[in-house]
């Protein structure tokens, strides 16, 4: 028996935002952003078009693909770093209140741009030891709110989105989530963070605000550890799995800049064409990206059953980690 995804969704705000027009507020050009990160694009949520909202979406739509209603669902995980309230209320209860489901667990997971690698981990294992026959696992981001506009190395980078999958109790079938790598080295949690705003450098009544409380990234570091992270995973999954890089189907990364994955596949010596791609279109989404690139594929007819997929995400913590799926 093995978890397995039965559904996709995604949501992205309307409003997008291409390098040419950051070009006009920032010292940048879209050659430039292209050439050192392969985005072109990014959608921007509005003040409607909140964290919560965005995960809700994706999850109905999921939902409605499948055809069940919220109230059969047991369990929601999200996977999200810029939630609506500070710490509290998660996310997850959020999304849950605007499904209208009053009874199911829900959990928020903190493994930035990792994390929905960690949820259809923690989803699989739900419903293998019997605890949920059926669990949404949601990725969403807001990250134009956290950003420093005027930061031209950092916010070029980014853009808001959710994905979500249904996961079910699959019975036999070799179809599922068959194993993960989860990982993390906190030795690294200052190369991406929020550096104000939590209880050990909290916000002091009366004082002004300065650019601490936007996202904060050394990208050297955040770039050395990425590459790394991206070739020891598929590495350690394909040697767990007894797979050669010429059965593996699909690999979908975490999409945060196509240097991190041209430099990974070199080293692993793994076809480019096997890396699915489209942070051109939505730049960076932290934990949404993957669930975002999986439901693209499905949109473009791309997912075929029985296909060998593995996923990889990297992100602050630092936390790191891959799933090896069959489709």
């Amino acid at each position: 028996m093995n978890a397995y995804i039965s559904s996709l969704g995604h949501y992205v705000p309307e409003k997008r935002v291409s390098n040419d027009e950051l070009a006009k507020t920032l010292d940048t050009s879209d050659e430039w952003i292209r050439s050192h990160t392969g985005i072109g694009n990014r959608h921007v949520s509005s003040d409607q078009e909140t964290t919560a909202y965005m995960g809700y979406k994706a999850a109905q739509e999921a939902l409605d693909k499948r055809g069940i209603g919220a109230e059969e669902i047991d369990m929601i995980l999200v996977s999200t770093i810029t939630a609506d309230y500070h710490e509290m209320p998660g996310t997850s209860c959020l999304i849950q209140d605007l499904l209208g489901n009053s009874i199911c667990g829900a959990m928020d997971i903190k493994a930035a741009c990792s994390g929905f690698v960690y949820g259809l981990e923690l989803g699989k294992g739900l419903i293998n030891n019997g605890t949920a026959s059926k669990i949404l696992v949601i990725g969403t981001e807001r990250l134009s709110r956290v950003l420093n506009w005027k930061d031209r190395n950092n916010c070029i980078l980014f853009g808001d989105g959710a994905g979500a999958v249904l996961l079910e109790k699959g019975e036999g079938s070799p179809r599922g989530i068959i194993n993960s790598i989860l990982r993390a080295e906190g030795s690294g949690f200052d190369a991406l963070s929020h550096p104000r705003g939590g209880t050990s450098n909290p916000f002091i009544e009366g004082e002004i605000v300065g650019t601490d409380h936007y996202l904060d990234m050394d990208g050297r570091r955040v770039y050395n550890f990425a590459v790394r992270a991206n070739t020891v995973i598929l590495k350690d999954l394909m040697e767990k799995n007894g797979l050669t890089v010429d059965e593996v189907d699909w690999i979908v990364p975490h999409q945060a800049n196509r240097r991190i994955i041209e430099a990974a596949a070199k080293r692993d010596k793994i076809p480019l064409e096997k890396f699915y791609l489209n942070m051109e279109e939505f730049a960076n989404t932290s934990g949404a990206s993957i669930p975002l690139a999986l439901a693209d594929m499905e949109k473009k007819g791309l997912l075929k059953e029985g296909q060998k997929i593995l996923t990889v995400g990297f992100g602050a913590g630092l936390t790191y980690g891959g799933n090896y799926i069959i489709w």
